[in-house]
């Protein structure tokens, strides 16, 4: 059992290395303007996990600017696929876009406007979903999105612990209802779908669509 968990995270971003400085300079602007981009650890395990499910098509719901996008477009051109994501932010839609372009990404659709109302609007089917936006929506985003789901394909839950708030007992009041929903969420998970729970980063819960 690792006794210090926080020093093995550590450890674990350590590894994981970014060498393209157009990568770098768009991780260094979500930083300095406190914009929350996937951590080291968590975007290496989504690699990892979209490299090895061979993901074609791919959908993140929450663009931000764009930083988890680039890596997961790389992923469905090397798959000869198409990626589509989803920002509600105008601002950060804008920013995303001038990412996209500057990294030369063409198989992108990047999408404006309120992932609840334009999912249903995509017809694709996804081998791997990326789900990284609103938490308190987390189920409507999942019950959504599974439908458009491949078999054997995955969805990606970023931050389902939401800070490790899901665990405790004492709970800020202004989280409390979004805490409550997550812990709802999770336990649907649990008892209905091929789930598993992932204690690092800020949690990450991985369903499998089972074949029919």
């Amino acid at each position: 059992m690792i006794s210090d968990f926080h020093k093995a995270s550590d450890f674990t971003r350590s590894l994981f290395k970014i060498n393209d400085p157009k990568i770098l300079e768009i991780k260094k602007y979500g930083e300095d303007n406190n914009i929350p981009i996937i951590t080291e650890e968590v975007l290496n395990f989504m690699i990892f996990s979209a490299s090895s499910n061979k993901a074609s098509n791919i959908l993140e719901i929450g663009t931000a600017i764009g930083y988890s996008g680039i890596f997961l477009a790389n992923i469905s051109n090397e798959n000869k696929g198409e990626f589509y994501t989803i920002e509600i932010d105008e601002e950060r839609y804008c920013i995303a876009k001038e990412n996209f372009n500057k990294l030369k990404l063409d198989n992108v659709n990047l999408i404006l406007g309120d992932a609840l109302e334009k999912i249903s609007e995509i017809d694709k089917v996804f081998d791997f979903i990326f789900i990284d936006a609103s938490k308190g929506q987390y189920k409507k985003f999942f019950d959504l999105t599974y439908l458009k789901l491949s078999e054997d394909g995955v969805i990606f839950i970023d931050n389902i612990l939401f800070r490790g708030l899901v665990i405790e007992e004492e709970v800020p009041k202004r989280y409390k209802t979004m805490v409550k929903k997550l812990n709802e969420f999770i336990t649907y998970l649990n008892e209905n779908h091929d789930f598993v729970l992932l204690p690092f980063g800020d949690g990450i819960g991985l369903v499998k669509k089972k074949q029919t």
